[in-house]
């Protein structure tokens, strides 16, 4: 993860490219393209690095798939792994028992409490509180600590109770082994659910005045919050009788307007979900079949989420949302820096499921794993992750050997909005080529809102091209090579 505290600002041409974007999970970069006048022709959001876990899983037993997948990502691994062992599970056509299923979300919670805490408050906070024009030595998680400790401890105390949930059934905070086809490897404890239950009433009170906070800010800035990279777009997520769901429901796309525009089982995802290739970006750009690309371009992850459910099924968060939607007329809420604001009620909402898991019997009880043979040669598992939608897809042979494997990872969801969104605000805040640091940043925190993890999104070649720059002592450019 990239923790400068601003970007390189370069200049080529009528070029400018902030390079790496900051505070976010992973590498990637922006290019601003001016016209001859000085004016923004286009502005763009390219995600650089590539990994390749689609290809070389091929050959690798099925069963592995929940040990492997974690590793794509050192901030949302749990997401990886539930995902992947859904898939595996479908494969042995089995049905989890009680505990094990509800030990996987208790799992699943603490990855939303300490995902969503480490975006809030350590990545995107200090953009809020010190301003996007402040100097970038201060604006960052340092200088949260020390102008705003109590919140600042606050973030660090919630996500580290996030992960020693994690840590608790999966043996350690990042890259756990828990899941596996069938079930879980790995009983709750009587006294571990007490210091869970103990803990979470103080996190609770951290988070309100969290809450209190990103509200406040709303209100005191409700211009720029209506207006900053705002778009209206269709939304996407996981619902269970309409309420948000985070690891098992069915998949549910509402339009700009609040009407359902589709809700389908998760094992239909491909007649309805398509990726389009762009060749300036390893990051596909997913999309509704039915309306194409781009007008089928949706949002997803804590916005998407929100907007996508009827309610939430826990009391303090559904009066959060319902608080949340009277921000506006329709009650569809298309603010980008709202992604804050509903990240903050899905730790709520996490925090108070986690609770009710927590006081079932069923996460004590010790029937965890159902066991089976290939029974189905393709597997699909989909949790919402922190991000967003997640969607693992396995084909196998007779042995259950991997043959092919699709991942639509949630950033990818996003990558459409996330490029419009900087275009808006480069056009909004850049005349010309002197650009000032403030309307960097401005571009680099749309990307913030929608916490994006590039090292989970990109996972196949697709069509995007290799190019070699070769450039004097001087910086001029001699040749250019390319591979197609």
């Amino acid at each position: 993860m990239e923790n400068t505290n601003t970007a390189v600002q370069e200049k080529k041409g009528k070029t400018i490219v902030v390079n790496p974007v900051t505070r976010i999970e992973g590498h990637g970069k922006i290019t601003v393209q001016l016209t001859e006048d000085g004016a923004v022709d286009s502005a763009r959001f390219h995600v650089t690095q590539y990994r390749g876990f689609e290809v070389f899983a091929r050959g690798r037993d099925f069963r592995e798939m929940p040990v492997i997948t974690p590793r794509i990502c050192g901030i949302c691994p749990v997401s990886h792994h539930l995902a992947s062992a859904k898939a595996c599970d479908a494969i042995l056509g089995v049905t989890l028992t009680p505990s094990a299923a509800k030990l996987r979300e208790v799992m699943h919670m603490g990855q939303i409490i300490q995902s969503h805490a480490l975006s809030f408050f350590h990545l995107s906070s200090p953009d809020l509180l010190f301003g996007f024009d402040a100097d970038p030595a201060i604006r960052n998680v340092a200088g949260l600590a020390q102008d705003f400790p109590d919140l600042a401890v606050a973030g660090i105390t919630m996500r580290k109770f996030g992960q020693e949930v994690i840590k608790t059934l999966g043996g350690k905070k990042i890259h756990p082994w828990h899941s596996i086809p069938g079930g879980v490897n790995r009983s709750l404890f009587p006294q571990e659910r007490d210091a869970m239950l103990a803990a979470l009433p103080g996190h609770k009170e951290n988070l309100r005045k969290a809450l209190d906070l990103v509200k406040k800010y709303l209100a005191e800035n409700a211009d720029l919050a209506k207006t900053f990279a705002t778009l209206e777009t269709s939304y996407m997520g996981l619902v269970k009788d309409g309420n948000l769901e985070m690891y098992d429901g069915r998949i549910r796309l509402r339009s700009p307007r609040g009407r359902i525009t589709d809700e389908f089982d998760d094992t239909d995802y491909l007649a309805h979900i398509g990726e389009h290739v762009e060749d300036w970006s390893y990051l596909k750009f997913p999309f509704y079949r039915s309306l194409g690309y781009p007008h089928g371009s949706y949002r997803v992850g804590p916005l998407g989420r929100l907007n996508a459910c009827d309610d939430i099924s826990t009391p303090e968060a559904s009066a959060e949302l319902a608080a949340f939607r009277k921000t506006t007329a329709d009650g569809m809420v298309h603010y980008t820096l709202y992604y804050h604001y509903a990240r903050l009620i899905e730790i709520l909402y996490g925090m108070e499921r986690l609770e009710e898991l927590l006081n079932d019997p069923d996460v004590l009880g010790s029937d965890l794993r159902v066991t089976g043979d290939v029974t189905n040669r393709e597997g699909i598992g989909v949790v919402e992750a922190p991000r967003g939608t997640l969607i693992h897809h396995y084909m196998v042979d007779e042995r259950g050997a991997i043959e092919r494997v699709n991942l639509i990872v949630a950033t990818g969801h996003n990558n459409h909005a996330m490029n419009k969104g900087v275009e808006m605000v480069a056009k909004e805040f850049i005349t010309g080529p002197d650009v000032k640091e403030g309307a960097l940043n401005r571009m680099e925190h749309v990307i913030r809102c929608y916490d994006p993890c590039l090292s989970c999104s990109t996972h196949a070649v697709g069509k995007m091209p290799l190019k070699v720059e070769i450039l004097d002592s001087r910086g001029e450019l001699l040749r250019t090579v390319t591979k197609e």
